[in-house]
């Protein structure tokens, strides 16, 4: 424990834990619509996305149990939280996934890479309304007018000024409110329950879901993965995973304010991982919404001075 804490409180483990969980979570855009690609899934085939993400939450949950497995921590689930792990499963996992992943298949990797930083406000302007003690300032105003400017700008076309902003980009929108409030419904279960179990069982909760709603329209198993297909399903099973382990932990022994702004890396992450792998192409308006974004993360996270710990994106 010492050394965990020696490790996570140090300079170098900071930049390293929190930066690789930015990482991880921006690589998640460019590795998703590749797989759509290699399996065929078509902008019109939602029971074959849903199902596929549902695949994704099932291993990552897989994954936390082996982890706490082997952290010696709580793994069997007590009737008493079922109710309140299944609702943050709802929002946390399956409502925000049902809409980003149709959502991104309308959308590009750099779009929704930037759309995501959203979450952020999101988070933000239901604490308002939830908690007396986290009201708006001024400045978390300014942060979250910059933010939304930054998503409005980036769906700027090039060239004729026309906003493109799509059904893509309202689900997407509409997927990271339910994120942020589902992270605002972790933040609050955390105070009475282990944060590697609520996330282990909301996400079996909620991928659950996908696989039921996915179903009827496709079966269980109607994808035939290739080599790389699978890797990219185990690869983006695990960044969930991986990405809550560090982020968890990173958060658990430092001041949430000091951590936060990290947050701004996973667009930027998001961004530049969609243009090597998808070799997406983007004006200039791509480039100025992601530092609008990002300099509303920076801007609101800077504020919080104490804070709950509470889940990141999964």
């Amino acid at each position: 424990m010492l050394k965990a804490e020696r490790f996570f409180t140090h300079p170098f483990g900071i930049i390293l834990s929190a930066g690789s969980a930015a990482f991880l979570w921006g690589s998640a855009f460019p590795a998703i619509k590749l797989s759509y690609s290699l399996l065929d899934i078509q902008p019109n085939e939602s029971s074959e996305m849903l199902l596929f993400a549902g695949y994704r939450f099932i291993l990552a949950a897989l994954l936390i149990f082996i982890f706490l497995g082997f952290t010696r921590k709580q793994l069997q689930l007590q009737k008493a939280d079922i109710k309140p792990l299944a609702k943050i499963g709802l929002f946390q996992t399956f409502i925000q996934y049902v809409l980003f992943y149709i959502g991104l298949s309308y959308s590009s990797g750099v779009q929704g890479s930037i759309i995501a930083g959203t979450t952020t406000f999101f988070q933000i302007l239901f604490a308002h309304f939830l908690y007396d003690n986290d009201k708006l300032s001024m400045r978390k105003g300014w942060g979250l007018l910059l933010g939304f400017s930054g998503v409005i700008v980036v769906n700027v076309s090039k060239g004729n000024l026309a906003i493109d902003f799509g059904i893509g980009e309202v689900l997407l929108l509409v997927a990271m409110a339910s994120g942020g409030y589902g992270n605002i419904l972790a933040r609050n279960a955390s105070r009475h329950m282990e944060v590697g179990y609520i996330t282990s069982y909301e996400m079996v909760f909620g991928a659950i879901g996908l696989i039921l709603v996915a179903m009827p329209g496709v079966g269980l198993f109607p994808f035939s993965f290739s080599l790389e297909a699978a890797g990219l399903l185990l690869y983006l099973s695990f960044l969930s995973a991986a990405g809550y382990i560090l982020w968890n932990n990173v958060m658990k022994y430092n001041q949430v304010g000091k951590i936060s702004v990290y947050l701004f890396l996973m667009p930027v992450f998001g961004v530049f991982l969609s243009l090597v792998f998808l070799n997406e192409k983007v004006s200039t308006y791509v480039f100025f919404g992601l530092l609008l974004v990002t300099i509303g993360i920076v801007i609101v996270n800077r504020e919080k001075k104490s804070e709950s710990p509470h889940i990141g994106m999964s």
